[in-house]
């Protein structure tokens, strides 16, 4: 099984080194697309890291970077990872047995552990499949970074929609509950998502885009978004999505960005740092 890995580049070259020793390691069949917008010193990049396949092209932003690196997938199961973030140990192969043994799923989705920029552990961060209505009014309960597909959804032409720049996330995921594509939860850490202070979900125009997206619902939808919160926190609740993570974690850092750091006896919170 091959895994198409893309990932999304600009101006994050020392976050993208770690995303791609974290994909290198995974000890399976694996290409990593990256899509680089033009980054300074992206040339240099390239020649110390000759495991990743980088495109250096103009691009419409984020989403239009993804579907030009899925485009170019050759992968029976596509992914995409940002530069900041990076797969734990095992990832694509814990993925790729559930894909074996569950033929009948198309999209899979896994936990997370939320870090700061220093790469400290903050929360741990478990999946439940999302609904239509909740993804409709709510954030998106579900991280991409642990979010895996099959290949047909690429040929299905189901992609992202660049007119999104920062919730196109939660766009691509209605799309695929729309057309009825089933999912699944595997309950294992798959990835690491870091908080760098320049994440899209905290940039400036997120407001307007979020009224943007408040305009698509129906009259009267919104109404509903109490109802829906309390139906996503029973779901959450009857997944054991609010159990504390305790155990041990490895993944790189900036002390030592070629070897994976141990982080013993953990014993993390589920709620979203602030």
């Amino acid at each position: 099984m091959l895994f198409s890995i893309i990932t999304p580049s600009f101006r994050q070259l020392n976050w993208l080194g770690l995303c791609a020793a974290s994909i290198a390691d995974q000890g399976v069949n694996v290409e990593h697309l990256v899509q680089d917008a033009g980054s300074p010193g992206v040339e240099e990049w390239i020649r110390s890291h000759p495991g990743a396949k980088v495109t250096v092209e103009p691009d419409d932003g984020m989403y239009d970077a993804i579907n030009r690196g899925l485009r170019r997938a050759g992968g029976e199961i596509c992914a995409y990872l940002n530069c900041d973030e990076q797969y734990l140990p095992g990832t694509l192969r814990k993925v790729g047995d559930y894909f074996d043994q569950h033929p009948e799923i198309d999209v899979v989705f896994g936990d997370s552990i939320l870090v700061d920029a220093s790469l400290h552990p903050l929360a741990y961060r478990r999946a439940v499949t999302p609904l239509r209505r909740h993804t409709r009014l709510r954030p998106l309960g579900v991280l991409t970074c642990s979010t895996f597909f099959r290949r047909k959804v690429v040929d299905d032409g189901v992609l992202f929609d660049p007119c999104w720049k920062i919730i196109g996330d939660k766009a691509w995921i209605l799309k695929l509950l729309d057309k009825g594509y089933r999912m699944a939860v595997l309950h294992e850490p798959l990835a690491v998502f870091a908080f760098t202070g320049e994440n899209l979900s905290h940039v400036r125009n997120i407001a307007e885009e979020r009224r943007r997206w408040e305009q698509t619902l129906p009259p009267g939808f919104r109404l509903l978004r109490p109802l829906v919160r309390l139906q996503h926190a029973w779901r959450k609740w009857q997944a054991g999505a609010y159990e504390r993570f305790t155990g041990e974690l490895r993944y790189y850092g900036w002390d030592d960005p070629l070897h994976r750091k141990v982080f013993a006896q953990l014993s993390l919170g589920t709620s979203w740092p602030k």
